[in-house]
């Protein structure tokens, strides 16, 4: 298996990326990675080329590039030259952590949109209470959306869970502003009468209070929607342990506390950490394209790596290519 790395992609580029490709190469021994970017100052970090090889190119996607033009103009970009191995057979998902708007034009016009899929949909997977977490998706890929698309969304996200994520029949959710069935918009009605007929295992509308409840295994929203509620639990998550910090270590006594709490504290961190789960899958695509978080650190490149792993172990392009024939086909 052939996976191909952004090396320069992220804001810890390219340290992180190269320590978190060294480790999952040590951990899989069926995985060849190709690290593209600048073969200097990769190697400055690449400790190990056991099953990692390097493809050097000193262009590079920056954040503040427009992406589709950049895909256009910067054929030689890290980024885009990651998504050509993967579109010329020498590989067989790539991952970024990069420019996302970049990733995703990279992934539509470079690799190519699974034929049936009308709009592709970028989807992390968000930490619950439980531990378990659940998939959000669209994130952001596409912010208009018709009630056709959320329900391709229902059906990539539940072949995930069940395929990668292990989840048998795993619940689908309408995210919504009320968990009765005529609540919504029109989008959000047309869309929910269609999931009731579908084959996946949708549960109803969702609120988003009950997201980290672990309400649902799979959520689906428009894009513009599903930004606003991952930025919305980054920022409280961030802010939830800064006042924490804060509270315990504003006296002695509190300073106390929180050193008889550290292991706690630290395992809740870790329970909510997103790092945890990979990165974001951009699906709907040919093949597996995952964009890692901007700030990646190596264990977060190395939970990336074992989730693409795990959807080309699984065959997930090719299932939700069947999947959404059999049910477009019903649709209609």
């Amino acid at each position: 298996m052939k996976i191909a790395i952004d090396a320069m992609g992220g804001d810890h580029a390219p340290k992180e990326i190269v320590l978190g490709a060294m480790k999952a190469a040590a951990e899989f021994n069926d995985i060849q990675i190709t690290l593209v970017g600048n073969e200097t100052k990769i190697k400055e970090y690449l400790t190990n080329q056991e099953r990692i090889e390097i493809l050097h190119t000193d262009e590079v996607i920056l954040p503040t590039d427009e992406p589709a033009r950049a895909i256009r103009r910067k054929k030689n970009a890290s980024m885009v030259l990651a998504a050509q191995l993967v579109s010329d057979g020498k590989a067989d998902a790539c991952i970024s952590a990069g420019n996302t708007g970049a990733l995703m034009a990279a992934g539509l016009f470079v690799v190519g949109r699974i034929e049936g899929i009308e709009r592709p949909a970028l989807s992390p997977t968000l930490p619950t209470l439980d531990g378990e977490g659940f998939i959000l998706l669209d994130v952001g890929a596409n912010v208009d959306a018709k009630p056709e698309h959320l329900l391709q969304y229902a059906i990539m996200g539940s072949i995930y869970a069940e395929k990668v994520r292990g989840i048998p029949n795993p619940r689908v959710g309408l995210l919504n502003i009320g968990t009765e069935e005529k609540k919504g918009n029109e989008l959000t009605k047309h869309a929910f009468a269609l999931l009731q007929n579908a084959n996946v295992n949708f549960v109803g509308n969702v609120e988003a209070r009950d997201l980290l409840d672990g309400v649902a295994d799979v959520v689906v929203t428009d894009g513009f929607t599903g930004n606003m509620v991952l930025k919305s639990i980054e920022g409280t998550a961030l802010s939830v342990f800064k006042m924490l910090k804060s509270a315990l270590t504003s006296s002695f006594k509190s300073k106390m506390a929180a050193a008889v709490l550290k292991p706690d504290l630290v395992q809740l961190k870790a329970k909510m950490d997103y790092s945890e789960y990979g990165g974001a899958g951009l699906f709907g695509l040919k093949a597996p394209v995952i964009k890692a978080h901007g700030s990646s650190d190596a264990n977060a490149i190395y939970n990336a790596v074992r989730q693409t792993r795990n959807m080309v172990m699984h065959n997930v392009s090719q299932t939700i290519k069947e999947v959404v024939e059999k049910e477009t086909t019903q649709v209609k």
